[in-house]
């Protein structure tokens, strides 16, 4: 099934395999949202294979014929842990920030969620995140205190509901 997002292009949203690892990796290493003092939590972070085939891991890909670029380009992707059921990983590529792949892949989450059997999704959202996972339902349950030297902020932690 693929969707329309902002701009025009179609995008799918299909299981993630191993051989996406290396892309995945990039796409997190090269997030501007993690620049500046928050460099740190992704510095030499990798979703290898063997995450990718344990976790339920989707990326969003480019329908081919559109407009952003070579056909099968991942556009984002989430990683969800289902017990108990938290969103470990959810990014969006640069370029591709602000055409709804986030919501999208939200929308996705949610339903692979409650598919198997949750009624929320918990998260602990990198701080600059917060707006958009409020903006997608979620709602600011605590916080998730800093623990130098892995991690030098305070965290928001949110409940997704998985009700559409």
């Amino acid at each position: 099934m693929t969707h329309r997002v902002t701009g025009g292009t179609r995008v799918a949203i299909r299981r993630a395999t191993a051989r996406d690892a290396k892309r995945l990796t990039t796409l997190v290493g090269s997030s501007r949202a993690y620049e500046g003092p928050y460099a740190s939590m992704v510095a030499g972070y990798r979703v290898g294979p063997d995450y990718i085939e344990t976790h339920e891991v989707h990326v969003a890909v480019e329908v081919p014929g559109e407009a952003l670029g070579p056909g099968g380009r991942i556009l984002g992707f989430y990683s969800l842990l289902l017990a108990p059921p938290e969103l470990d990983l959810l990014f969006v590529a640069d370029s591709a920030q602000r055409l709804g792949i986030g919501r999208l892949l939200v929308t996705h989450m949610k339903a692979t969620a409650r598919a198997a059997g949750a009624d929320h999704v918990h998260v602990v959202s990198h701080p600059p995140a917060e707006g958009f996972y409020t903006s997608v339902g979620a709602t600011r349950t605590g916080t998730n205190r800093a623990n130098p030297p892995a991690v030098l902020w305070d965290r928001p932690e949110l409940s997704i509901p998985t009700h559409p």
